[in-house]
């Protein structure tokens, strides 16, 4: 691509699992629930210590308790329940507090991770860089919402297991050594030291386990990212569906919708059967394990219980340390499936958060619009040119300059980007050279083409977006509405809705300048706002900037229709510029 164009390409993202970890810890520790986050943490560690410390009593209880069986001691039996309740019921206080914990930890760990993802996004025209920026500015709603939920689920229950089996592992790993610290076997005409066989067992097993599940399963962290990627863009064509019902009913395109809904669910289904199968290969190490596990800790023991070395109880005991260790050691195994969907959950949040964090204007390439102040009551546009991917585009008059109360139109002439200069004097779309000098100290109202945003929320903070709805008196409100004939809607300020579904069209179109009438800006730039309405109510909307708003100074790109003559009092146009052939490639 030229230098002279804006470059869509995704910048590099940092993929290490440590290095995405790390800046994500560093956005919760300076989170407002950063010491909660902490505090949190630190109780599940001190529950899982006692708990680990419990189940290694509860180990020791195994010895009595079978040898009193073995020896028919109805009288140690009685007694060893009585110690049994003691430990279980010790056990179910620390699995309750475990469970609340780790669910209260979720909650605030997904309240500090949204809130740092939004903060970002919402910083000032984040969002509209980001939708520019590649592939990592589709569909970030999900990644925000659906994908954080997701991670902050499996990095608290991963999280947690993980921190369980370690500390079963050292609690359970120096009861095998003591079992089978004196353990031999016979070969060859004499006795073969082997300190700690059962923990070596143990270990060599857990090892090869977490081998074959890594080479068997390491695919499924790719395959589930597309996946996540594919359920997002099905998500957004239903959802756009859903909101452009009008329009495809009158059109009669219900059909069409359905083949492109068809498209993408194809797509999902693919992408889903890939993780199927990637599953269904996985279990196959994971299930077989699991079966194994079974006899393997009996097996392992036996030797011991054999050579007369432990008694029937001391076999149940060694057998149960065996499984506690074991079990630990296998935590890769069993969880590689939820391992893999909280790597593909991680890459995309993580990606998603560097993104965000990186100067998104800088990475776009080409030659750029300068922005500087002018004095106060003036704005100027000088030498501006707008360059895209379809040529250049540049006003006629090299130096125009808008004083508090004049008006400007500019007609942009066939094939020219109008919505582009728009966005350029807004300083959304920065590619072409010129400078553009905005009155110091002075708001500017930008209105874009077609119907305003409308919040979902009250009409009152419909009317008054971006400002605090507070800071209006309802009188004012109720004139503003009057003055663009939307009597109708005074009483419906504190009714809460979906406004752009209750209003039609027109009337929305009024509501944004009924927003204008009561915001009063200095400074108002708008583009085709004229081109929707019928003869009357553009005379009304004519009549209202002519004498409520006669001091804003006002800039409309695009035709003006009946307003030409009654408004303006300054004429540009925006013209095509004569490419080189060496200049912009599509």
């Amino acid at each position: 691509m030229d230098a002279s164009t804006p470059s869509h390409a995704e910048p590099g993202l940092k993929t290490g699992v440590f290095r995405q970890v790390g800046e994500l810890l560093g956005a919760l520790r300076r989170s407002t629930v950063g010491k909660t986050l902490v505090a949190l943490a630190a109780g599940i560690v001190v529950v899982v210590a006692l708990t680990a410390y419990g189940q290694i009593e509860l180990n020791s209880w195994n010895k009595p308790f079978y040898d009193a069986i073995s020896r028919r001691d109805l009288g140690d039996f009685i007694d060893q329940l009585v110690i049994f309740a003691v430990i279980a019921g010790v056990l179910l206080v620390l699995n309750v507090a475990q469970r609340w914990l780790t669910e209260t930890l979720q909650l605030r760990l997904r309240e500090a991770l949204v809130t740092d993802l939004v903060g970002l996004w919402l910083l000032p025209r984040r969002a509209f860089w980001l939708q520019g920026s590649g592939p990592m500015g589709a569909h970030p709603d999900q990644r925000m919402h659906d994908d954080t939920l997701k991670l902050c689920d499996l990095s608290i229950t991963l999280g947690v297991g993980l921190l369980q089996a370690a500390m079963l592992f050292g609690s359970f790993a120096g009861v095998l050594w003591v079992l089978s610290k004196d353990f031999s076997f016979f070969y060859d005409g004499q006795d073969h030291p082997v300190p700690g066989f059962m923990l070596w067992a143990a270990i060599l097993y857990a090892v090869a386990g977490s081998l074959m599940t890594y080479w068997i399963g390491k695919g499924l962290i790719p395959r589930n990212a597309e996946r996540y990627a594919r359920e997002g863009e099905m998500r957004f064509s239903l959802t756009r569906i859903n909101e452009h019902l009008d329009g495809i009913s009158l059109a009669g395109g219900e059909a069409d919708e359905k083949r492109r809904v068809a498209l993408h669910l194809g797509e999902v289904l693919r992408a889903t059967s890939r993780v199927v199968l990637g599953l269904t290969n996985l279990t196959w190490v994971t299930a077989g394990f699991g079966w194994v596990t079974v006899i393997a800790p009996i097996l392992v023991a036996a030797p011991l219980y054999f050579s007369g070395k432990v008694s029937f109880g001391g076999l149940m005991m060694a057998a149960a340390a065996f499984t506690q260790a074991q079990s630990s050691l296998r935590w890769f195994v069993d969880n590689f499936s939820a391992i893999a969907d909280w790597r593909a959950t991680l890459l995309r949040v993580a990606g998603l958060r560097q993104v965000l964090a990186s100067d998104l204007e800088a990475q776009q390439s080409g030659s750029r619009i300068g922005y500087a102040e002018s004095e106060a009551g003036t704005l100027e546009i000088e030498a501006l040119e707008v360059r895209s991917w379809t040529g250049h585009d540049r006003l006629d008059t090299p130096d125009l300059v808008v004083h508090a109360g004049q008006r400007l139109l500019i007609l942009g002439a066939p094939g020219t980007e109008k919505t582009l200069l728009f966005r350029a004097l807004a300083g959304l779309w920065p590619w072409g050279s010129g400078t553009v000098r905005r009155p110091h100290g002075e708001t500017i109202h930008f209105m874009p083409r077609g119907t305003p945003y409308l919040p979902r929320g009250t009409l009152a903070e419909a009317l008054t977006y971006a400002m605090e709805s507070e800071s209006y008196p309802r009188e004012a409100m109720v004139d503003a509405l009057a003055s663009v004939g939307l009597q109708r809607l005074a009483p419906l300020l504190d009714k809460t809705g979906r406004w752009e579904r209750e209003l039609s069209m027109d009337e929305q179109l009024r509501l944004g300048f009924a927003r204008v009438v009561l915001q009063t800006p200095p400074w108002l730039v708008m583009d085709e706002a004229f081109g929707a309405f019928d003869d009357d109510t553009l005379a009304l909307i004519i009549e209202v900037l002519n004498g409520r708003l006669a001091q804003t100074g006002i800039v409309h790109i695009g035709s003006a229709g009946e307003a030409h003559d009654r408004l303006f009092t300054q004429v540009a146009r925006l013209v095509k510029v004569p490419e080189p052939e060496e200049d912009l490639q599509p």
